[in-house]
């Protein structure tokens, strides 16, 4: 692994109107490019992805001055598409497609004085059927399914679920872009209204205007660039489309246990080894899955394992250092990309963690089905 990301670029992020996905994905990028100290002109690989409600077309990099590419694709699998950008611009890298490559992500879900809405961006033959007759069409309630499963197997509690929801907006106060800094409790969960049971809307993530893009270059030439280098140890997918009948592990078991498995042993490290875990959180439940499948605990232990502030300031592991999708902002797979960015170059000010040498960033898409790991280090990866 020779590859390194150099620049990060973030848009105004929230209640961000009038502004499409396009405009915000030009602004993202110019400043990731302005941020690693290079021009347009030394970009030769773009990547871009869009959410649900506007799609980006390759058309765009002529907005950003950029005459001649060896690498430009509109990519989406969903949540884990930021990890899955990173590991395509290595890969390119590495082979000598492209040197500089711009990955980036832009979403705008929120309309001004109108009602966001969600529709499944499949069918729902077969199986899925079940979603259209029951009226389980959306993530809330599908992500309930997954998390009340949990529960009804392992024992898991609403209070666990909880206490993730607490930890992280005790992150978020040190973040100036979260969106939500007050801190909260475990009974103001509780308190909040049930959106889907046993999901709570503290369990709930953000919707979020805006768009981040980040610059992937190779080690070599990022020694030579302003910021210090977050360097790419290792990377891996594992997607798990819904498969709904008897015996199967969805909603139990996810992805990461394969994503986890292959970035980890590419960057030649173990979950012992990690410093700071930055994970995809649009609902409590996903975090609590994704850490008992990449092996921070054993399955069905993570309702123990998040207890008593585990994973708050102080706590026994750093996770979701800015506040993550719950509290600061929902920019899909680059939530958790950006915060360990952010940390491995030292920049998290008040939150910065204590130890933040090595990073796991994990993306999540669909319904708990698609799924990317990203290794994340201070200094290049040992030979």
């Amino acid at each position: 692994m020779n590859a390194a990301i150099v620049g990060l670029g973030m848009t105004e992020l929230g209640k961000v109107f009038g502004r499409s996905a396009a405009e915000l994905t030009v602004e993202a990028i110019t400043r990731a490019v302005a941020d690693a100290g290079l021009t347009m002109g030394d970009v030769d690989g773009v990547l871009m992805s869009a959410g649900l409600g506007e799609e980006l077309a390759p058309h765009l990099v002529a907005e950003l001055g950029i005459s001649t590419l060896g690498l430009l694709a509109v990519t989406s699998t969903f949540g884990a598409g930021a990890g899955a950008m990173i590991a395509q611009a290595c890969r390119a890298i590495a082979d000598g497609s492209a040197t500089t490559v711009v990955c980036s992500f832009a979403d705008v879900p929120m309309k001004e004085k109108t009602a966001t809405t969600w529709s499944a961006p499949m069918t729902n033959a077969g199986y899925r059927g079940w979603t259209i007759a029951t009226g389980a069409t959306t993530p809330n309630v599908q992500y309930a399914l997954a998390a009340r499963r949990h529960m009804e197997r392992y024992g898991t509690t609403t209070e666990q679920l909880a206490e993730i929801a607490v930890a992280q907006r005790a992150w978020a106060a040190g973040n100036p872009l979260a969106r939500f800094r007050e801190p909260i409790t475990i009974a103001d969960h509780q308190a909040s209204p049930m959106i889907a049971d046993p999901l709570h809307r503290l369990d709930c993530c953000l919707v979020t205007n805006g768009a981040i893009a980040v610059v992937v270059t190779s080690a070599d030439r990022a020694a030579d660039l302003p910021h210090p280098a977050v360097h790419i140890w290792g990377y891996g997918e594992g997607h798990r489309p819904r498969v709904l009948h008897r015996d199967s592990t969805w909603g139990i078991e996810t992805g990461a246990v394969e994503s986890g498995r292959r970035a980890l042993a590419r960057a030649g490290v173990t979950t012992a080894d990690i410093d700071v875990v930055e994970l995809y959180d649009c609902y409590t439940y996903t975090v609590l899955v994704s850490l008992e499948d990449y092996g921070f605990c054993a399955k069905g232990e993570g309702g123990d394992f998040v207890s008593d502030g585990a994973l708050a300031p102080g706590g026994r592991l750093s996770v979701n250092t800015g506040g993550g999708q719950l509290s600061s902002y929902y920019m899909w797979g680059f939530t958790p990309l950006s915060e360990a960015i952010i940390q491995l170059r030292g920049d998290g000010g008040s939150r910065q963690a204590p130890n933040s040498d090595l990073a796991l960033v994990s993306g999540n898409g669909g319904i708990l089905e698609y799924h990317s790991t990203t290794i994340l280090g201070r200094s290049e990866k040992p030979a």
